[in-house]
């Protein structure tokens, strides 16, 4: 390696790795903002807060990276120009491309780095990282009821739709469904308010209800009863309901449960999931066709008649006045109408679930795609940042910055409304995974060729010079 390659990578390295460990700074700050509530208050050890923390940190590469790359290039590169170090490379003979070329390799290696981390360290960062914060809610159960949405507390499920207070230990409008041994809600709690008591030296924790009702299903053989008296109902001023936690207490934060996200597999992993969804939906619409014929005796019809002996028919609909009375026409409107409608009902679910699937089906295939895209996207925009560095001509933390950020934010929410129309099926995964990248390719071929040919990112003299020069004759024949 030449002694010019050796400064410019090592210049390019100097202010690569502070970068870097600057901007994952900032957004591990964030992720712990984000989750600062199923951190807090639950006595954690240090410990564990430390493997949240680095669990957390490989799924912040794939933003961290490609800006550290960009903004990285254009302070460098735009230094390298401010201090005429490109004009004194010019004078020896060296070309734009040329000093790129070390940094270029180095840069394509790194792409490859980055794939490859993607393929092996997120998806298992992120295993751990779910599987952690599952576990870490366990700790302290009370603190899992989310307002306006059925929670898991020991025995029950309860659904509160405001919790307020210092600790949030007051409820309003609480709807309570008691686990039983057959499945079903037969005892049914609500209240108006509510207060969740608690000691750390027990293993219970005491809800205490105010104001409601409580709806126990009687259980009957005969259908006549059962319509006379459906249920029980006890009206309460107060009611405590004691909750026991002990199963909950030891909780191993090692333990890994949930191992399908999208995010938690690898390519060949993703491969095989996106193959058995593609299978499962195809499947899904065969069933519900071949159901469907099998409702309405298409596939029976013309089996047993021959189509030569048959009348012309004369109408497109079928008149059934000549051919039954009316007690035979009210059953055959009743059984076509039972038979719609079970078609329709059956469309409607199916319609449902294979929506679900399909979104499940475009975030595992945009999950593929990104390992990939990770790796274009470091490289090209490094060939935005380095030649829009030298067109600048203004190196350090100023405005290489600031345009740096602007470009990497234009980038990035092009790619977030892109994921997010592919995930509802609007537009291709594929497109969804690679828009941003696409749209960013010809700015580096563009910015490339501009600071090549030391030019600036717009000639301004191509529009003005023409207007300048029609008022010149303007008045000139005004003189004459």
């Amino acid at each position: 390696m030449k002694i010019l390659d050796r400064y410019i990578l090592s210049t390019f390295l100097k202010t690569f790795f502070p970068l870097f460990f600057i901007i994952m700074f900032i957004l591990l700050l964030q992720t712990i903002w984000l989750f600062i509530s199923e951190l807090a208050g639950k006595d954690l050890d240090f410990s564990v807060i430390i493997k949240f923390l680095t669990f957390a940190t490989p799924r912040l590469i794939p933003m961290v990276l490609p800006l550290t790359i960009l903004l990285t290039s254009i302070m460098i590169f735009g230094s390298f120009a401010e201090n005429y170090e490109f004009a004194a490379m010019k004078s020896s003979g060296i070309s734009l491309q040329r000093a790129m070329r070390t940094l270029a390799v180095f840069i394509f290696f790194v792409g490859i780095g980055a794939f490859l981390f993607s393929n092996t360290v997120i998806p298992s960062s992120e295993k751990r990282f779910i599987n952690l914060r599952k576990n870490i809610v366990k700790v302290k159960p009370a603190m899992v009821i989310a307002p306006n949405q059925f929670n898991d507390l020991g025995d029950i499920n309860i659904k509160v739709a405001e919790k307020y207070g210092d600790n949030d230990q007051f409820l309003r409008d609480i709807i309570i469904h008691k686990k039983a041994a057959k499945p079903g809600n037969f005892t049914v709690i609500k209240a108006v308010d509510g207060e969740l008591r608690g000691s750390t030296d027990s293993d219970l924790i005491t809800l205490i209800l105010k104001d409601g009702n409580y709806y126990d299903e009687i259980q009957q053989r005969s259908p006549q009863r059962r319509k006379k008296i459906p249920f029980a109902k006890t009206h309460f001023e107060k009611y405590l309901l004691n909750i026991d936690l002990s199963s909950l207490d030891n909780v191993d934060m090692d333990a890994q449960q949930y191992r399908k996200g999208y995010n938690m597999l690898n390519v060949n992993e993703l491969r095989h999931e996106i193959d058995t969804l593609s299978d499962r939906v195809n499947k899904d619409f065969e069933s519900v066709i071949d159901n469907i014929e099998k409702r309405n005796g298409l596939k029976e019809l013309n089996k047993n008649i021959k189509i030569d002996t048959l009348p012309k028919a004369t109408k497109d609909s079928l008149d059934l006045k000549d051919y039954f009375d009316t007690k035979q026409k009210v059953q055959i409107y009743k059984l076509a109408f039972s038979n719609a409608d079970g078609v329709i009902r059956q469309i409607n679910s199916t319609q449902s679930t294979t929506t679900a699937l399909k979104r499940a089906l475009n975030k595992y295939e945009m999950s593929l795609h990104d390992k990939y895209a990770l790796g274009v996207a470091c490289i090209i925009l490094f060939f935005v940042g380095a030649p829009l560095g030298a067109i600048i001509r203004k190196g350090g933390m100023g405005l290489p910055i600031v345009i740096g950020v602007v470009l990497f934010l234009t980038y990035h929410f092009i790619g977030i409304f892109a994921k997010n129309s592919a995930e509802e099926g609007g537009i291709p995964p594929f497109i969804g995974s690679w828009l941003s990248t696409f749209i960013i390719f010809p700015l580096s071929i563009f910015l490339t060729r501009r600071a090549t040919t030391d030019q600036g990112i717009f000639n301004f003299d191509n529009f003005v010079q023409p207007v300048k020069d029609f008022f010149v004759k303007r008045f000139s024949k005004e003189e004459k």
